[in-house]
């Protein structure tokens, strides 16, 4: 038969150009493309046998064979073949949309080796590693077939061939070896296992190489959950996650419709070392059609579920993705709605079956997965749903169904107050009438605590309330009468001039035992926040507090009756000075002038010796 010498369309010359010059980082994706196009063929020969008996074979298989000597590699399957239309349609032209803006992006370098595809665009991939590459293919049910090869030079030829076996035989002539990284061997038989592994393990076809079969072709996450064992889910996921813990719970969906997609999802039993940490990796995978796509895919989870592993295989996925098109895929934003929620509804069924379970869960993950609070995520309700808290109610969190449904009559609040640990906070004086009038109040001791309770107001329709922030709205024993507050006025108004570091200063009635205490405006940072904020470098404007008083306490009333008769006396400022000073001791503040603070404390107690 007569061969024929035809020009690549322009584009792709465009991009045979950029695969001969590599633009990709990892050239090992020349052999991913060139098993995912054999196994697209595979399956459409096989859907085509359920209709027509003449299409119908046996033993469908990938066939990889590789000849050190020759300095060749050919991939073959007995799928459906093609005709000279589809080698002139598929290869020697591009008419796909999208093609010239994702040659935009190659041009300039923003995709690597997440650019995927199948004849037209993924297959011009093999020119990275060849110096020429041949192709045989027959249609099934055709009786000739055809023969096309080209060394990426801008034609190729295309001849008609009598007898073709069925199927398509990609033959890579790989360049010489000398002018090869040692890692980029692909006539190492080694090589190729190893490519297989990582990106086609769970192709659904056989892909032998000689008598080995080198893929697994087990595909958990395609099979009914009743049909695997506990065993294989646990063996599955320390391939994934290489933990070699089980996992605390498995998840597995199926979507099917427009848009179809399988995952496979395991909640680990213990927090990676790294889980906060900028460069954390995330745990999920993403397969196109049981091809590994990506690892570290974060557009498949939200932040705060960063922890999760598994996969995610997608049917339906454009061709040419990438992590910049995933971000912008509505498809993709939709299945990452539907696995935070199936995944926050998986902890909740925990939380109600499995108590142990749910502990350990929230215990290694409950911190990061209150990050979802900080955003204007739509998992705000679900994630306090599930979170529990410490609490002055006893040794075990509580979860806010649980706060309220103990709330006392006419509570309409939920107390809480958050602190460095959990010791600091349960000896605040802040807590003191809170806990003699037995009002519980949580205890928030992460840091991301300091930043989710700014945004959110309420839970099921009780309003958050800081136990530090503003007056206080407990039903008191005894009121502060205007007489007393009248008593106190010189003495307050004294010490908001002597202090500095104060914004105001009054009487309260949420001190039992103590003498002061230190609050904020209801609107104000708290002395954590405000720790945070600078250890992280941002400059804010210095904050001057609220300094309340027990009108009970003996320190207190002996310092109004030394003002009414000595006002201008050096040891009354110095008195004041030690108050406001364990005020900020006691809540864990950082005294300005430590030293003055132990100089003034040791003088006075040397008096009392």
């Amino acid at each position: 038969m007569s061969t024929e010498t035809l020009e690549f369309q322009a584009e792709a010359r465009q991009l045979l150009q950029l695969m001969v010059h590599s633009i990709y980082s990892n050239k090992d994706i020349f052999l991913r493309e060139l098993i995912s196009n054999a196994s697209d063929a595979l399956d459409k020969r096989r859907l085509a046998g359920l209709t027509d008996d003449a299409l119908r074979a046996d033993d469908l298989h990938i066939e990889i064979e590789a000849d050190g000597e020759a300095r060749t590699l050919t991939v073959r399957d007995n799928g459906i073949g093609m005709s000279r239309e589809d080698v002139v349609g598929l290869i020697g032209t591009i008419a796909r949309s999208g093609t010239a803006e994702t040659l935009r992006r190659l041009k300039e370098n923003k995709e690597s080796a997440e650019l995927i595809g199948q004849f037209g665009v993924g297959f011009y991939s093999v020119f990275m590693a060849a110096d020429k590459v041949s192709l045989l293919t027959r249609a099934a049910g055709a009786q000739d077939g055809v023969r096309w090869e080209s060394d990426g030079g801008g034609t190729y030829t295309i001849e008609t061939v009598e007898d073709a076996p069925e199927g398509t035989a990609v033959t890579v002539h790989l360049r010489p070896a000398d002018e090869e990284d040692a890692l980029y061997d692909y006539a190492d038989e080694r090589k190729i296992r190893e490519i297989v592994k990582r990106y086609s393990d769970f192709i659904s076809f056989p892909i032998r190489m000689g008598d080995e079969t080198l893929n697994s072709m087990k595909a958990l996450w395609a099979r009914p959950r009743s049909e695997v064992k506990d065993e294989e889910y646990r063996e599955f996921y320390r391939h994934v996650s290489h933990d070699w813990a089980d996992p605390l719970d498995v998840i597995q969906m199926r979507a099917e419709g427009t848009f179809e997609y399988e995952a496979l999802l395991f909640i680990p039993s213990r927090a990676p070392h790294d889980l906060f940490q900028r460069d954390a990796r995330h745990g999920v995978q993403l397969y196109v059609k049981r091809v590994f796509i990506m690892d570290d895919t974060r557009e498949l989870l939200p932040d705060h579920l960063r922890f999760v592993k598994g996969v995610v295989d997608a049917a339906d996925l454009s061709l040419n993705i990438s992590r910049e098109i995933l971000q912008q895929d509505r498809h993709i934003q939709l299945i990452r709605r539907r696995l935070a929620k199936k995944v926050l509804s998986t902890v909740k069924d925990l939380m109600k079956n499995d108590a142990e379970k749910y502990r350990t869960f929230w215990r290694e993950f409950g911190p990061a997965v209150k990050e979802g609070l900080l955003d204007g995520s739509e998992d705000h309700k679900a994630i306090l749903d599930i979170a529990s808290f410490s609490s002055t109610a006893g040794e075990e969190p509580t979860t806010l169904a649980d706060y309220i449904a103990r709330m006392k009559d006419g509570q309409d609040k939920i107390y809480f107050m958050t602190g460095e640990s959990r010791a600091q906070v349960e000896n605040s004086p802040h807590l003191e009438a809170f806990r003699a009038k037995e009002y519980e109040v949580l205890l928030l001791t992460d840091p991301v605590d300091e930043i989710w309770v700014e945004g959110v107001r309420e839970y099921d329709g009780k309003e958050f309330q800081s136990v530090t922030r503003g007056a206080v709205d407990l039903p008191a024993d005894e009121e502060l009468s205007e007489e007393e507050s009248g008593t106190y006025a010189p003495l307050l108004g004294w010490l908001k001039e002597t202090l500095d570091d104060v914004k105001d200063v009054r009487l309260t009635t949420r001190l039992t035992s103590s003498p002061a205490c230190l609050v904020s405006d209801a609107e104000g940072l708290t002395p954590t926040l405000e720790k945070m904020y600078k250890a992280m470098g941002q400059e804010i404007p210095p904050v001057k507090r609220i300094l309340e008083l027990n009108p009970e306490h003996p320190l207190v009333t002996g310092l109004r009756a030394a003002h009414e008769q000595h006002a201008d006396a050096p040891e009354l400022t110095e008195t004041a000075e030690l108050l406001y000073g364990t005020a900020l001791l006691a809540e864990g503040g950082d005294l300005a002038d430590p030293a003055r603070f132990a100089k003034l404390l040791a003088d006075r107690l040397a008096r009392t010796v």
